[in-house]
């Protein structure tokens, strides 16, 4: 099967000429912010470049891929996505990499990444292996990865376990920071580690409780506050956030006790759009969220309130979020959490003007114009919009991107031609399973029949259970590719009716599900000077297809001019 991207046959390795040059890349990755301040990455780039010039060859500046604080836990990384759009197009001969876990941090990614390059003639280099195509070489690759993800997953469960036991036994030295009002006391010869209380955030943590428990006023009433009798936050702001206020007066160590494991690591879940002057690929993929209460471990510390006080404050709390629930009337702007500032990159927020229905105006406002947020000066002068004329340019457009039926036949067709498993990798995933299964049954007999002893049946059996796993994960993931495709294929089978059946309900759409159709569709809302630019949520092609090649097709960065009002 002849590929047209490269003019050159999948299944047939590339044959270069003696004067055909070879075209080089490097790929680098440190793990955390911290590591790319440090420089690590560059002591990688280095190392890349001087065997590059030891090979005798030279490197685009183009073609250097850098993923500076970004886990190896995702495969979803700006630089690396980069490169493998690259590769697809047949644009790199030899990629140049430090190490394996370089590529990523689990081994069945990095068999995945190696065999994609592969698929597209690209001969990956690692520095700290000589990786050849023998079974030998595959082989020692296959057991490195494997022995590096089974030490690591050691020495975390060692360091979780550990420091558990010693919250259990109450010692401070697990938390390793002490929040606002106590200063952390590390570990000395006089002792254990311990908190100390600092009087002057200590006096402001009591006014702090006794503003809500006894006072009973609002998150928003006690930040104000603050603000205004010019307190600093434990960071040296002069301004306070709601946020900071909630989490102090939930923080049981003000109390007496503090808390170890009060979060945990999840999944990231979707989100509408990135935050200002975050990338559009988060770093991590997973973020911290509360633990349950039988989860935490209490360390008794120095306490600042009483208990019967840091009681009153939660109740009071719970009544505010309560009142504050039964008073929300739903939802009152269509396109939050959508339009972003072109100009600063702030969001744009709904507002209200005026008490009577009769006499309410309202508008979207870039929150970069807002001077208490960034210490009494503005870092923009985008306009606000009007809300009304606005959110009905945006329906207007997203329902005539809806109601043409033709340009969502070819978007569903261009998806179903997307790169899948042949019938035959599927055969031979379900042929790896059962031997596998077979040769786990194997180990289970000769373990009860005594011939081998009981450290080697543990070490044999993890190695074929792990890989089990693993190929098993790899079949469900393309069987479900496969259904999503057979669903796009139904839809299209079937599409004149749903064109018309979703025609019809458009018309009498409430806010509630314009809002669900919006965030299905758009990724954001772009307001710049003279015109909004929606971008539609749609995964694009490689980046390296022309406009030629790209034709009329919903994808990414896809631009709607429409002239804001207001």
């Amino acid at each position: 099967m002849d590929d047209t991207r490269t003019g050159h046959r999948v299944n047939e390795p590339r044959i270069l000429r003696p004067e055909e040059t070879i075209s080089v890349a490097l790929y680098a990755r440190v793990s955390s912010e911290r590591q790319a301040a440090d420089l690590t990455i560059a002591s990688q780039v280095d190392a890349l470049r001087q065997r590059i010039d030891a090979d005798g060859l030279m490197i685009d500046e183009s073609l250097c891929f850098l993923d500076e604080g970004y886990s190896g836990e995702t495969l979803l990384r700006p630089a690396l996505e980069r490169l493998r759009d690259v590769a697809w197009t047949g644009a790199v001969d030899r990629l140049y990499v430090h190490s394996p876990d370089r590529l990523a941090r689990k081994y069945a990614w990095q068999v995945l990444l190696i065999d994609e390059f592969r698929r597209h003639d690209v001969q990956v280099v690692f520095l700290n292996h000589n990786h050849d195509d023998s079974p030998e070489g595959e082989m020692l690759l296959q057991m490195q990865g494997m022995f590096a993800e089974y030490e690591r997953a050691k020495i975390l469960e060692r360091s979780r376990r550990g420091r558990r036991f010693a919250a259990r036994q109450g010692k401070i030295s697990v938390l390793g920071h002490a929040p606002f009002g106590y200063r952390y006391i590390s570990k000395d010869d006089s002792g254990e580690a311990h908190y100390r209380i600092v009087m002057d955030e200590a006096q402001v943590v009591q006014q702090l409780f006794q503003w809500v428990g006894l006072e009973g006023l609002s998150l928003r009433q006690t930040a104000r506050r603050l603000t205004e009798e010019r307190v600093p936050t434990a960071t040296g702001k002069a301004r306070w956030d709601q946020s900071t206020v909630a989490g102090m007066l939930k923080n049981p160590a003000y109390k007496g006790s503090a808390g170890f494991g009060k979060t945990r690591m999840v999944p990231r879940p979707p989100r509408v759009r990135p935050s200002r002057g975050q990338p559009d690929v988060p770093r991590r993929s997973k973020v911290s969220r509360p633990a349950a209460a039988e989860e935490i471990e209490t360390i008794p510390v120095p306490a600042i309130v009483s208990g019967e006080l840091f009681d009153a404050v939660a109740e009071q709390l719970e009544q505010n979020r309560r009142r504050q629930r039964a008073h929300q009337p739903g939802a009152k702007y269509l396109l939050s959490g959508l339009l972003v500032c072109h100009r600063c990159g702030c969001a744009y927020c709904g507002r209200r003007n005026g008490q009577r229905p009769s006499k309410t105006y309202v508008w979207y406002r870039c929150l970069g114009t807002d001077k208490s947020r960034f210490g009494g000066e503005a870092i923009c002068r985008n306009r606000a919009l009007s809300a009304a004329p606005t959110e009905d340019q945006v329906w207007s457009d997203v329902c005539g991107l809806l109601r043409d039926p033709d340009r969502l036949r070819r978007e569903f067709e261009r998806r179903l031609e997307r790169d899948r498993p042949d019938e035959p990798a599927l055969s031979s995933l379900r042929q790896s399973i059962a031997v596998l299964k077979r040769r786990l049954a194997r180990l289970l007999d000769a373990w009860e029949n005594g011939w081998i002893d009981r450290t080697d049946f543990e070490l044999r059996i993890a190695r074929v259970r792990e890989r089990l796993r693993r190929e098993e994960e790899s079949l469900s993931t393309h069987e479900r590719s496969t259904s999503d495709d057979e669903t796009l294929r139904l839809i299209i089978a079937d599409f004149s009716d749903f064109a018309q059946e979703l025609s019809q309900r458009l018309n009498d759409a409430d806010i509630e599900t314009q809002r669900k159709i919006l965030r299905l569709l758009v990724k954001r809302i772009e307001v710049d000077d003279e015109e909004l630019r929606i971008v539609y949520k749609v995964n694009p092609n490689p980046f390296a297809l022309s406009p030629a090649e790209r034709g009329d097709l919903l994808q990414d960065c896809s631009r709607r001019r429409l002239s804001p009002s207001g």
